[in-house]
């Protein structure tokens, strides 16, 4: 593989024109086609497999037209200090808000609040329910807008008027801080290179792959049913990544340079040896991503999938784009230890001195393995305590800042109606089965109402055909309790029984049954995924190591990390811990999708540091030193580019802490602590560690693995047989 890239390497450099132009071509191609595309609206929610799942299908069969899975929204209404919500000023505001709300296009049915005894027992408080016909995520601007207006008219009225409900459900907004994010990593791209040409190359090749990656999800939007949250991932991994593969290519070729190659020859070298590292990390990150579609729920696979597409561009852009950008930039990227005249006042690199920074820390290393070893495990180790405590659930509104609209809504709710009145269940019953269907409808209703923490049952409601009905059950407890999750499980109980006695069949289902049901399905998932992306990564990080225990120690390292990530958001986000700091208004359970998320992500991030730093100790062994100054020559080249790499990483994913989404926000922290630990601690502390204990064991395989695997040079031996050409190309120093 080293000599196939070093070719295409030398071959960007050489036909820059060439590749620039096919990029650009790319870029505007998207472009195009996204500006042409019809607006990117919300893609249609489902989760196949679950209860709640076959009663919304099974509700849409008997009750056409009701769209059981549709967008709803409380308006919910405070009368002014004193009033009562059905005085007559107060009452014909009300109904005048409640005929403006019926008149949108997508609006299935209002119920008025005093029809629909929808006015607390103290009078003060009262709601209007509002239903549309397509779900939250499919849900017009429009439609929305309408529902805000017909509040600030009842407002005007002197009303307290709060909106709740998922009809609110928007795309979420990341703020100023991911400029910030950006911002800090050109910091750091430009102390690392020294140069504002060298550390704008990354800048610009990730923006690029970022751009044709979001464009093209935007273009397809309509025919692959991509929503407009699809691409939030693309970006936060697109922009990580592309970063990180084009810093990777940019240093190697400055050491080359460093070494007295020419130009031409050194972006080949840099992409035959920096460029195999990417190509195998990008391919960890991808089967990653893709691997998210083992959990089997629709928006999740839409997201890992286009995600991983973004990553495939920042594979493709780093390999041949940034060698052609190296030819346009000339002698303004200078060889490793020099300084532009701007930055550094043009001083050359310095032949002979103090070992760098990277050297002395693996030297220390080296010399003290056990200490570094368990001070490492025994850090992570104490940061992933919290994760023994963690809850899972899927935010409601109760989980919004006190600030929104959505969480005003839901603490007068919970004032005027009790806190289980926020997650109401719905229970379906099939009787088409049944002899005596109202006798079935009347059992299961009756059933309920013997069950603890049950404040109302409501009465059953047929369809016109009878032989379906629905009951609204409103628990005691919040919608995302350990206590409401039980009540569900509780009346999924009394399926059987009921079967037996009426020959009909129980069903749960509503928002709080549906969240209940996905985080069970995504725990359900972990394991299984685990198995197959640690699995197939550990496959693939034999080939391009050619050992058994570097990857075995790759994968052990990364359940470290990712437990103590874990420990941290569960510290901050359910505990409490630093809060203030994040601007988390409400802690509560962390969000159910965050440990099978943090497992794709995380591990496909975390190789790239493994395959980038145990590559060059890999090289510096072929090529005939022992483990330990392997180990060190590895730090010695590398250590300030995963360095800059890992703080890059960090400063794009804390740019989403900004967000004003609890789940943006969340998954911001946690990848952000989660490369931290694995970057600074598990790589540079734990790695070396472990590898100069090992010593030549670390790179030890059986015999007749090494004759069956494919030799796929990722260390560049085979680069020997090429010496550099004689010509008249531009050398270093002239």
């Amino acid at each position: 593989m080293a000599t196939y890239l070093y070719k295409l390497g030398r071959f960007a450099f050489r036909r820059r024109h060439f590749v620039a132009l096919l990029w650009v071509a790319l870029l505007t191609l998207a472009g195009v086609g996204a500006a042409s595309a019809p607006p990117a609206g919300n893609s249609s929610f489902s989760i196949p497999g679950t209860e709640a799942q076959r009663a919304f299908d099974l509700l849409e069969q008997r009750f056409p037209g009701m769209s059981a899975d549709g967008a709803t929204a409380r308006v919910v209404f405070k009368a002014p200090e004193g009033e009562k919500m059905t005085d007559a000023g107060n009452k014909a505001a009300v109904k005048k808000t409640v005929k403006e709300l019926g008149s949108g296009s997508e609006v299935a049915s209002v119920a008025d609040p005093y029809t629909g005894k929808a006015v607390s027992r103290d009078g003060t408080i009262a709601y209007a329910s509002v239903k549309y016909k397509v779900s939250g995520m499919e849900l017009e601007d429009s439609s929305r807008d309408a529902l805000k207006e017909s509040a600030g008219h009842a407002r005007d009225a002197g009303l307290t008027v709060e909106i709740g409900g998922d009809a609110l459900t928007t795309a979420p907004e990341t703020g100023s801080s991911e400029v910030i994010g950006i911002a800090i990593a050109a910091v750091v791209l430009v102390i690392t290179f020294g140069s504002l040409i060298a550390a704008g190359l990354p800048l610009l090749t990730a923006i690029i792959g970022v751009g044709i990656g979001v464009s093209t999800i935007t273009a397809l939007a309509t025919p692959l049913d991509l929503g407009s949250t699809t691409s939030t991932l693309a970006t936060m991994i697109g922009l990580a990544v592309g970063i990180d593969y084009a810093l990777f290519i940019v240093s190697r070729y400055r050491a080359e340079l460093a070494e007295g190659r020419d130009r031409e020859e050194a972006a080949g070298r840099a992409v035959g040896t920096a460029g195999s590292a990417v190509v195998f990390a990008g391919l960890t990150v991808v089967i990653a991503l893709v691997g998210l579609s083992v959990v089997n729920i629709p928006m999740l696979t839409k997201m890992g999938v286009a995600a991983a597409g973004t990553v495939a561009i920042a594979v493709l852009i780093a390999l041949t784009m940034i060698p052609a950008l190296l030819g346009y930039a000339g002698r303004t990227v200078k060889p490793a230890g020099e300084k532009s005249k701007l930055l550094g006042g043009g001083r050359a690199a310095k032949k002979a001195g103090r070992p760098n920074m990277g050297t002395r820390w693996a030297s220390f290393v080296v010399r003290r393995p056990v200490t570094v070893l368990l001070l490492g495990v025994v850090g992570l180790g104490a940061a992933a305590v919290p994760a023994a405590s963690l809850e899972l659930g899927l935010p409601d509104d109760g989980s919004q800042p006190v600030s929104t609209t959505q969480r005003r809504a839901y603490d007068l709710l919970s004032d005027g109606f009790g806190p289980g009145f926020n997650g109401p269940l719905m229970v379906v019953v099939d009787a088409k089965g049944s002899a005596d269907k109202k006798a079935a409808f009347a059992k299961v209703g009756d059933e309920i109402k013997g069950l603890k923490d049950v404040v109302t049952v409501t009465p059953p409601a047929p369809n016109k055909a009878g032989d379906t009905a629905i009951i609204t059950v409103v628990p005691k407890s919040q919608p995302s309790s350990a206590t409401t999750e039980d009540l569900v499980h509780a009346i999924r109980g009394k399926s059987a029984s009921i079967a037996s006695a009426t020959d009909a069949k129980l069903l749960v289902t509503g928002a709080t049954a549906m969240n209940i049901d996905v985080s069970q399905k995504l725990n359900d998932a972990l394991l299984p995924y685990l198995a197959l992306v640690v699995g197939l990564a550990f496959l693939l990080l034999i080939v391009v190591f050619r050992s058994i225990l570097v990857p075995l120690k790759a994968a052990l390292g990364f359940l470290l990390s990712v437990l103590a990530a874990l420990g941290a958001v569960v510290a901050v986000f359910q505990w409490g811990w630093l809060s203030g700091l994040m601007n988390v208004e409400q802690t509560g359970p962390v969000m159910s999708m965050m440990p099978i998320f943090m497992v794709g992500v995380v591990f496909g991030l975390a190789m790239d540091y493994e395959v980038f730093l145990v590559t060059r100790m890999r090289e510096a062994y072929v090529h005939g030193e022992n483990p330990g100054q392997a180990v060190v020559t590895g730090f010695r080249y590398s250590a300030r580019v995963v360095t800059a790499a890992a703080v890059i990483m960090i400063a794009v994913f804390s740019g989403f802490i900004g967000s004003s989404e609890s789940m943006i926000k969340m998954i911001g922290f946690g990848l952000a602590i989660a490369v931290f630990f694995d970057a600074f601690i598990v790589r540079m502390a734990i790695v070396p560690a472990v590898l100069a204990l090992l010593g030549r064991r670390a790179w030890w395989l059986p015999a007749w693995l090494d004759r069956a695997l494919p030799n796929v040079d990722v260390e560049g031996e085979g680069l020997r047989a090429h010496s550099d050409p004689d010509g008249d190309r531009e050398l270093v120093r002239a």
